[in-house]
């Protein structure tokens, strides 16, 4: 009886071995079977009949595959990505704005994007020297994003972190250049690729001029902030190329040498950055009306003023192009304090306080 019992212990175990075994392997073939059919297979039967997707050029397969799903035009984006892949065409997919359905199958969907988008994309230019308000009304102007919605992301310190960016702010990362986006395009599709182009540029600036940055980094302590904050200085304060390497070496002169105390950089363009783009504004900037007057030159409660705080202000007051970066990486090395507007589109500088004034009651006062 024990043996009887034993041999039928041992097929029962052989039985569930077996189902066991089938099981998995009919689970298996299953699952290969709806991957092998995936690519014929239309999309979620809930998802819209039509959708419009905007492709922005630098988009990853997986940054693709994902926005599919969550338009609910495609099931199992990791499916998606791996038909793409395996086809070698992720590299292929064009930027555009399609029109797509969920009863498209994951086979046309592909097709279409490496095909390209009917609609085309707008032209947008954003000039040096703007800051962040200006740069969401020009994007807006253009047809590609709500200025209103660009204007909160750019404030967003949250969303200046998920681009790597600590300032609280998108300010002086929104690079300067002509785009194309498709019409319509969501502000976050628009505002990381300003922003990675800025960390391009800089990154390429600093390789070739690393020895200016050695010196910025020992004398000063400038990070890639500072750099920033201070090139946006120098974009606002001249237009002329030759001009914004010996600016740069002005402002450098006040914060660096001893002779020169309290280090102000006195830079009229701080002071009305700081009563127009914050949203919180000192009761002196509360009253500006488009022109400087004392008690703006005065205000102590305006962290941008640079006539009564020392140092950098707390955040760049512009978005600078490459030529104004450059030169904060390679200034003149020259003994100048001080510069004043010629009223020509360029500058006297002079190195003592006397020459100054004669300067200023040569090209300002005598100009009143």
């Amino acid at each position: 009886m024990s043996r009887f019992s034993l041999a039928t212990r041992q097929r029962l175990a052989a039985l569930v071995v077996f189902l066991t075994v089938g099981g998995a392997v009919g689970v298996g073939g299953h699952f290969v079977w709806q991957a092998f059919r995936y690519p014929d297979r239309a999309g979620p039967a809930s998802g819209p009949a039509e959708a419009r997707i905007v492709i922005i050029k630098g988009m990853s397969l997986s940054e693709i595959s994902r926005l599919l799903s969550d338009k609910d035009i495609i099931s199992h984006p990791e499916w998606f990505r791996f038909y793409a892949s395996e086809r070698g065409v992720a590299s292929k997919i064009r930027a555009g704005a399609y029109s797509l359905s969920a009863r498209m199958s994951p086979r046309q969907i592909l097709e279409t994007l490496l095909s390209g988008a009917r609609e085309p994309e707008v032209p947008v230019t954003i000039p040096e020297g703007k800051h962040m308000l200006e740069v969401a009304h020009l994007l807006e102007e253009a047809g590609i994003c709500k200025a209103v919605e660009a204007e909160r992301l750019m404030r967003d310190p949250n969303y200046a972190l998920s681009l790597g960016l600590s300032g609280g702010s998108l300010e002086g990362y929104l690079y300067p250049d002509t785009y194309r986006f498709p019409p319509g395009v969501p502000c976050t599709r628009v505002l990381p690729a300003l922003v990675k182009r800025t960390q391009r540029v800089l990154g390429e600036l600093k390789s070739q001029y690393f020895e200016g940055l050695r010196v910025l980094n020992r004398q000063y302590k400038f990070g890639d902030r500072e750099i920033i904050i201070m090139a946006s200085l120098v974009e606002k304060e001249t237009a002329r190329p030759e001009e914004r390497p010996r600016i740069a070496g002005v402002f450098l002169n006040r914060l660096r040498l001893p002779t020169f105390k309290p280090h102000r950089l006195e830079t009229d363009p701080t002071i009305i950055y700081g009563c127009t783009v914050p949203i919180e504004k000192s009761e002196a900037c509360q009253q500006f009306q488009g022109r400087i007057r004392r008690i703006h030159l005065q205000d102590p409660d305006n962290p941008y003023n640079t006539y009564t705080h020392e140092g950098l202000p707390p955040a760049p007051i512009s978005n600078p192009g490459r030529a104004a970066l450059a030169a904060v990486l390679a200034p003149d090395t020259t003994p100048y304090l001080y510069f004043v507007s010629r009223n020509d589109g360029t500058h006297q500088f002079s190195v003592t306080l006397e020459e100054h004034q004669a300067a200023v009651n040569k090209y300002q006062r005598a100009s009143h």
